[in-house]
């Protein structure tokens, strides 16, 4: 399944970033498919970039809201919330293990040889404070002369938009150079922070940082996919939260709002076949010669 896992990753890596023309045209791409909402956090400025970012296109929406105000007008963006939506309601946090290529690359740098860190559990509630304040609230209240906001997170914070965007932008265009000041040094920290941080803890930006990932974890315990704990199959042997990449304590929250989906403890770790996936409603054997999860009394996990 881990092998499944990561080429699904990939694949989703490229279909959200197929333009590979863009060294030779020096331009975004700005196709038909451009309106389709990537569903992992994906800047809609990379130059290979076919689908646009969701967090982005919150921020957009919201920043104009007091100019449109002011003009007697109302946009609600109903495609962009129904999107973010849709797809929290259909996965919830499987997104995030699955479909996010910004969590890949954090993966593959876990994987280099160094000391190993846990992330303090009291930082995952960094990423709900990005969420309220740098995506809804501050593009809202704080605003310029015309009544505009600003892309908060995507200008001041975000690590994908400046490895996606930023770096290839002014590698493609020498005219954009001279523009790069001490916000884009800010950036570059920022980027080489994160990816530091990657090597040495796993997936440090997804569970501390990363709004998309908190917006999505809301969905975790009503979403389709979900994970289902047979109580009388536990051992408590640990083996599940040994190999859990964002140590979360499976057995006790399985549906917890940190858990990605990324269904290593169903797959190798679990050896009674305790922790199996549920997909509406209908049960899916994931460890060979484990019972089959529509014979047994299931406990859905609570949200921790």
């Amino acid at each position: 399944m881990e092998t499944l896992r990561k080429w699904i990753q990939v694949l989703w890596f490229f279909l959200t970033n197929g333009f590979w023309g863009f060294p030779v045209s020096g331009t975004l791409y700005q196709g038909p498919l451009k309106v389709l909402c990537s569903p992992g956090l994906n800047c809609y400025s990379c130059p290979a970039a076919t689908t646009f970012c969701p967090i982005g296109s919150l921020q957009q929406l919201l920043m104009g809201v007091r100019l449109s105000l002011q003009a007697g007008q109302i946009y609600v963006g109903t495609y962009v919330l129904g999107c973010m939506g849709l797809l929290g309601t259909l996965c919830g946090r499987f997104i995030c293990g699955w479909a996010c290529p910004f969590g890949l690359l954090q993966e593959w740098l876990h994987r280099i040889p160094s000391p190993k860190y846990s992330v303090p559990r009291m930082l995952r509630w960094g990423k709900y404070l990005v969420l309220l304040l740098m995506v809804v609230v501050l593009p809202l209240v704080v605003v310029d002369s015309f009544g505009m906001g600003k892309p908060w997170f995507c200008k001041f914070l975000c690590p994908a938009g400046t490895l996606e965007a930023g770096v290839p932008m002014l590698l493609l265009s020498p005219d954009l150079r001279p523009a790069a000041g001490l916000l884009y040094l800010h950036k570059l920290i920022v980027l080489a922070a994160v990816l530091l941080w990657s090597v040495v803890s796993s997936r440090p930006f997804c569970r501390t940082l990363c709004p998309l990932g908190a917006f999505y974890g809301l969905f975790n315990r009503f979403s389709l996919i979900q994970l289902k704990f047979n109580v009388d199959a536990c051992t408590k042997c640990g083996a599940c939260r040994r190999v859990c990449p964002v140590d979360i304590r499976v057995e006790q929250t399985p549906n917890s709002a940190e858990c990605i989906r990324c269904l290593r403890c169903c797959t190798e770790a679990c050896p009674t076949g305790a922790l199996t996936l549920d997909i509406a409603g209908f049960g899916v054997r994931m460890t060979p010669g484990a019972p089959a999860s529509s014979d047994e009394p299931m406990q859905q996990g609570s949200r921790s």
